[in-house]
C-alpha cells in the first residue's frame, strides 16, 4: 500500500468517523432541546397550574367571607391536596361550626396540628361548649390547648366548679385584679367568689381603682354593683367628674367619714393632676386632712407619677411623701426617670431596690442600679453587674459593655446554615404555607403560620428559616427570627440592609448617617416596603399622609398622588428628607431626631430639660412607652448597622451625646409630621 494511498484511506476513515459524530450530535442535540422543550413547556404548565390554584384558593375565600357556600364547595373540590388545604378545611367547618361533632374537631386538630388553624379551632370549640355548658367535652378537650385567652380560662374555671371543685376559686381570684373589660365568661367565677365570701368590699375598690386608673369607666361602673349595699356610687356621678373634677369637688358636700366619697374626691383629685399639677395640688390641700394614711399615699403616689411623665421638678418632693412600699413598680420606675433628670444618684438606688424582683432583673433597671452604684464609688459592685449584663446584645447590654472599656462590633463568629439545613427547611409544611400566604400578600395569616412552624426551633434551624426568608425577600420574618436565636447568632440576618443602592443615594444626598437611617428603618417596619401602621403611616419609613403632601410641597413635587408614597424611591427620598428637617430642627442630635420622628418634633423638643442632659438620660425619660422604646432600639441597631458598614466605631455613649438644655437652642418649625 503506498503511502499516498494510506493517507487517502486514513483521511476516509476520519470523514466517515466525523460523520457519525456529527450524526450522533445532531440526535443528541435535538433529544437534548426536545427535553429542554418538554421542560419548559412542564414548567410553564406547573407554573400555570399554581398560578390557577392560587386564584381559584383567593375565589374560595372570597366566597366564605361572603357566605356563599355552595360557591366555596366548588372551589373547595378544586383544591385537593393544594399546599393551603388546611384553611379550605377550617373553613368549610366554620361554615357548619354549630353542627360540627367532637371527631370531626378532633379530626381536623389531629390532623393538622402543625398549623395554628389547629389552637384556632380548638379555641372556637371550647368556646362554644363552654355558652353551651358542654362540661364533660370542654375538660376533655381543654388540655390540648395551647393558647388560652382568659375568655376560654374563664369557661374552664365554670367547668371545674361544675364538678364541685371550690377550691379552684383561689386559683382564679387574680383575674378580678384587672382594670380591662374582662369577657362575660368571667361573670359567673365572681359570682362565685362572692358567694363565697372570697371578694372583700377592699377587693372590689381595687378593681374599681385599676379600672378608672386605666380609664376604663364603664368597667368602673360594672364593678359597682359588687359593692355592699349602701356603698355603690351612682354611676352618673363617674361621669360628672371625668368631664369636670374641679366642677365636682367644688360644688359637692362630701361626706369623707364615707368611703365612698373619698374614693370619688381621690378620683377627682388625680383626674385633675393627669392636666393640671398645681390646680390639683391645691385642691388636695384642702381636703387631704380627711384621709388616711394609706388613702393620702394613693393620692401623693398619683400625683407624683403624673408629674414625673411631664417632667415636673415637683414630682421627687411628692415622691417624698410616700414610703416606697406604697408605690407600684410603674410608680418606681418613673420615681427613677425623675431622679435621674435630677442626677440624684442615691434616689435612684433607692427606688431600684424597692421595686419587686421580678422588675428589678428587667435590664433597664440593672443597668442604672449599676451606674448609681458607680456614681456612689461602688465600682465592684457596678462592675458585678456589669459584666453579665454586657453579654447581652440589647441598647443596656452594649452600654454595659461601654461602661467596662469594651466598644462593642457585631460578633467575629457567625452560624450559616448549610445548603442541606435549608432544604430540610423549605420541607417544613408549616414554612411553605407561610411562604405562599405572603406570596399571596395575606401576612397576617402568614406571619401566624411562620411563627407557629418556628416556635419549637433549636438556633441552627432558627438561623436556617431565617435565611429562607431572606432569599424570598420577606425581610422582617428573616430579621425577627434570626433575632430568636440564643447562643448560634448570624447578625447579618439580623440587620439586613436591602436596597443600599437607593439608601446611600439619599443618605448622601442629605447629609444622613446611613446606619442610623437604617437602624430606624428597621425600627419602624422591618422594610416591608407597603408596611400600614393602624393610623395610616406607609412605607419602609412610615410616612404619614399629611406629611409626604407637606414633603411633596417642600421639595417642589406638582401633582403628588398620596399612592405614590408606597414606591421604594419616594418612600426612601421622602422619608431621608424629612428626618435630615427634624434633625436641623433638634439641633443636629441624632437622638432628638429619632424621637422627633417617631413622636413629632415639638414633643421631642419639650422633652429636653433647662440644662443639658446625657442622651441615655433623655430617652430613659420619654413618657411614650412606644418612642422610648423606639429611640433605644433604633440607636442601638446603628451600632450594629456602622459595624456592618465598616465605618470607624464609636461608643454607643458618643452616639447618644449630650441634649442641649432646652435654653442652648432655637425652637424647631414645626412640620406636618409633630
Amino acid at each position: 500500500m503506498t503511502k499516498k494511498y494510506q493517507i487517502i484511506q486514513s483521511e476516509s476513515r476520519v470523514n466517515r468517523k466525523t460523520s457519525v459524530q456529527l450524526l450522533h450530535a445532531d440526535v443528541w442535540n435535538g433529544i437534548s432541546f426536545v427535553v429542554l422543550l418538554m421542560g419548559l413547556i412542564l414548567s410553564q404548565a406547573g407554573n400555570a397550574f399554581a398560578a390557577s390554584q392560587e386564584e381559584t384558593f383567593i375565589a374560595a375565600r372570597d366566597a366564605y367571607r361572603s357566605g356563599k357556600i355552595d360557591r366555596f364547595n366548588e372551589y373547595a373540590q378544586q383544591l385537593d391536596g393544594y399546599v393551603l388545604q388546611p384553611y379550605i378545611a377550617y373553613w368549610q367547618l366554620q361554615s357548619h361550626m354549630a353542627e360540627a361533632t367532637p371527631a370531626e374537631i378532633r379530626n381536623f386538630t389531629t390532623r393538622y396540628e402543625d398549623s395554628p388553624l389547629a389552637d384556632r379551632l380548638r379555641k372556637d370549640w371550647l368556646v362554644r361548649l363552654g355558652k353551651a355548658q358542654q362540661w364533660n367535652f370542654f375538660l376533655s378537650e381543654f388540655p390540648a390547648l395551647l393558647n388560652a385567652d382568659k375568655d376560654v380560662t374563664c369557661y374552664a374555671y365554670q367547668a371545674r366548679l361544675s364538678l364541685g371543685n371550690k377550691v379552684v376559686l383561689q386559683e382564679a381570684k387574680p383575674i378580678w385584679f384587672d382594670g380591662s373589660d374582662l369577657p362575660t365568661s368571667c361573670s359567673p367565677v365572681f359570682d362565685a367568689l362572692m358567694a363565697e365570701g372570697l371578694l372583700t368590699s377592699e377587693d372590689v375598690w381595687i378593681r374599681i381603682r385599676l379600672a378608672l386608673e386605666a380609664g376604663n369607666v364603664g368597667v368602673a361602673k360594672a364593678v359597682i354593683q359588687y359593692l355592699p349595699a349602701g356603698q355603690a356610687p351612682d354611676a352618673r356621678t363617674l361621669d360628672r367628674i371625668v368631664d369636670n373634677p374641679h366642677q365636682f369637688l367644688e360644688k359637692n358636700t362630701l361626706n369623707y367619714k364615707s368611703r365612698t366619697d373619698r374614693e370619688l374626691a381621690m378620683f377627682a383629685i388625680y383626674r385633675i393632676a393627669r392636666t393640671q399639677l398645681v390646680q390639683a395640688q391645691t385642691d388636695w390641700e384642702k381636703i387631704r386632712e380627711h384621709f388616711s394614711a394609706a388613702e393620702q399615699a394613693y393620692v401623693w403616689g398619683k400625683m407624683a407619677f403624673y408629674a414625673a411623665r411631664v417632667h415636673d421638678p415637683v414630682a421627687l418632693n411628692w415622691f417624698k411623701q410616700v414610703d416606697n412600699a406604697s408605690l407600684n413598680d410603674s410608680q418606681l420606675g418613673w420615681k427613677v426617670r425623675a431622679a435621674l433628670r435630677a442626677q440624684n444618684w442615691p434616689e435612684v438606688l433607692e427606688s431600684i431596690q424597692a421595686m419587686s424582683v421580678v422588675e428589678q432583673r428587667n435590664a433597664v433597671w440593672r443597668y442604672w442600679k449599676a451606674r448609681a452604684l458607680s456614681a456612689q464609688g461602688k465600682v465592684v459592685q457596678a462592675n458585678a453587674i456589669y459584666a453579665p449584663l454586657s453579654k447581652e446584645t440589647h441598647f443596656y447590654g452594649q452600654l454595659a459593655n461601654e461602661e467596662l472599656g469594651v466598644v462593642v462590633g457585631n460578633p467575629t463568629e457567625s452560624y450559616k446554615a448549610s445548603e442541606d439545613e435549608l432544604k430540610a427547611i423549605k420541607n417544613v409544611p408549616g414554612l411553605r404555607r407561610a411562604l405562599v400566604l405572603y406570596q399571596l400578600d395575606l401576612r397576617t395569616d402568614a406571619n401566624r403560620e411562620w411563627a407557629w412552624a418556628i416556635r419549637n426551633f433549636d438556633d441552627k434551624q432558627l438561623l436556617a428559616a431565617a435565611e429562607l426568608a431572606r432569599r424570598n425577600e420577606w425581610y422582617d420574618r428573616a430579621i425577627n427570627t434570626a433575632d430568636k436565636t440564643v447562643q448560634l447568632h448570624d447578625f447579618s440576618l439580623r440587620y439586613l440592609a436591602p436596597h443600599r443602592d437607593v439608601m446611600q443615594v439619599y443618605a448622601n444626598q442629605w447629609g444622613l448617617d446611613e446606619a442610623w437611617v437604617y437602624g430606624l428603618i428597621r425600627q419602624e417596619s422591618r422594610f416591608v416596603r407597603l408596611a400600614q401602621s393602624s393610623v395610616g403611616a406607609s412605607g419602609m419609613m412610615q410616612i404619614m399622609p399629611a406629611t409626604a403632601k407637606w414633603i411633596a410641597n417642600r421639595l417642589g413635587i406638582k401633582d403628588f398622588r398620596g399612592h405614590l408614597v408606597n414606591e421604594l424611591d419616594t418612600n426612601i427620598s421622602f422619608g431621608t428628607y424629612y428626618l435630615k428637617y427634624v434633625m436641623d430642627s433638634l439641633d443636629g442630635s441624632p437622638v432628638l431626631a429619632t424621637a422627633g420622628y417617631n413622636a413629632g418634633p415639638s414633643r421631642a423638643k419639650r422633652w429636653r430639660d433647662n440644662k443639658a442632659m446625657e442622651g441615655a438620660i433623655y430617652a430613659e425619660s420619654i413618657p411614650f412607652n412606644e418612642t422610648r422604646d423606639y429611640v433605644k432600639k433604633v440607636m442601638s441597631n446603628a451600632m450594629y448597622y456602622s459595624n456592618r458598614f465598616g465605618q470607624k466605631l464609636i461608643t454607643l455613649k458618643q452616639r447618644m451625646g449630650t441634649i442641649p438644655g432646652k435654653s442652648n437652642g432655637s425652637d424647631p418649625e414645626q412640620g406636618e409630621g409633630d
